[in-house]
């Protein structure tokens, strides 16, 4: 292993050239061995949301959501995230089958049993 020019089959039943560098490409002379990438940050934030969120207070003193500023700010703390902003669109403003529709009725159905006081705002702000 390790010999110039030789191929080797791989877990993958992928012929692959053994390239016999020792450290240039990185393969450290192994032809299953391969550069391991970084990956994406995941760092957890530390939930400072509420300077951002509507109103001031907690419960449903705060709006019942994060506006999107306080969205943009959570995406950038956690990358990778898909966090989207609530739909306040009015049901008989939105196209029927449209992608807010959807998500809409979705979350309505999804919180049609939260009684707190938090949770009866989302589900004002949402107009459910």
């Amino acid at each position: 292993m390790g010999t110039k020019g030789t191929t080797v089959k791989t877990v993958f039943n992928k012929t692959k050239q053994s390239c016999g560098c020792e450290s240039s490409c990185g393969c450290d002379g192994s032809p299953l061995s391969r550069k391991k990438r970084k990956a994406p940050s995941r760092k957890k934030s530390k939930g400072y949301y509420a300077k951002v969120k509507k109103g001031s207070g907690t419960g449903g003193k705060a709006g019942g959501g994060m506006t999107a500023k306080g969205v943009a700010k959570y995406r950038k703390d956690n990358p990778g995230s898909k966090l989207k902003t609530a739909v306040t669109t009015p049901p008989s403003k939105l196209k029927k089958g449209s992608k807010a529709a959807k998500r809409r009725k979705a979350f309505c159905a999804r919180s049609k049993s939260w009684t707190s006081e938090r949770g009866r705002a989302a589900r004002r702000k949402w107009n459910c």
